[in-house]
């Protein structure tokens, strides 16, 4: 045996390194990251998604918008075109889980603010009140960077029907008023075709729940269809 395995000991060692080799790369393949995950009305929850598209299971992107930021500027969805960006809806006298979102979302602003590829878009749920001058005094409190984090109100109708048509992020409300909306804690990504790519907890910046994705998450999604899908 001991003769053996000094006569054909340089091939015993080339086998082990390429079998090593093999085994090293199965594993990276095995462990490859994913792609985030393209939804549909059909994949969320019918309460957030308007009637008339909750069966849609393919094909949905985010509808043309124009809104105005809080620098009086209007935003269209060409100032997000080819852009990742992440997309939520608040109000700033909201009182509950707004500030811990914005607090979030500013996090997510300095972490992504070297990225030109990425931009933010925040929605009021309560236009009436969150005027131009309001959001923009709302922003420079948060530090908002100007073009890559727009604050937007506009017409009530407009931002009901973008919540539950396109980003699929807000329940209707008890009141009997038509657009009345309650916005959830969702922060949501949307990749350089309009498309959504994953729903995150805004609240959570770092704590793991089963089933449900965090900022850290976010983060994560966001670098990979900066990596991937360009």
């Amino acid at each position: 045996m001991i003769a053996f395995l000094k006569k054909y000991r340089l091939l015993i060692i080339v086998f082990v390194i390429l079998s090593v080799a093999f085994l090293s790369l199965s594993y990276n393949l095995l462990k490859t990251d994913p792609a985030p995950k393209i939804y549909s009305p059909a994949d969320v929850s019918p309460e957030l998604v308007d009637s008339t598209i909750q069966r849609v299971g393919r094909h949905h992107k985010i509808a043309n918008f124009a809104f105005t930021n809080q620098n009086g500027k209007t935003v269209t969805q060409n100032d997000y075109k080819g852009k990742i960006y992440v997309a939520d809806f608040f109000f700033t006298t909201c009182k509950s889980i707004c500030p811990i979102m914005t607090t979030n979302m500013v996090w997510l602003q300095d972490q992504v603010k070297a990225m030109p590829d990425v931009m933010l878009l925040s929605h009021s749920v309560t236009p009436d009140i969150d005027t131009v001058p309001v959001l923009k005094a709302y922003a420079e409190e948060k530090g908002a960077i100007d073009g890559k984090w727009n604050l937007v109100t506009g017409d009530k109708k407009d931002i009901y029907y973008i919540a539950r048509k396109s980003y699929l992020a807000v329940k209707t409300s008890d009141s009997s008023e038509l657009y009345d909306m309650v916005h959830t804690e969702n922060f949501i990504l949307v990749d350089q075709k309009g498309r959504i790519r994953g729903f995150y907890n805004g609240t959570n910046l770092n704590k793991k729940v089963e089933g449900e994705k965090n900022m850290q998450d976010l983060l994560h999604d966001i670098k990979w269809l900066s990596e991937h899908e360009n």
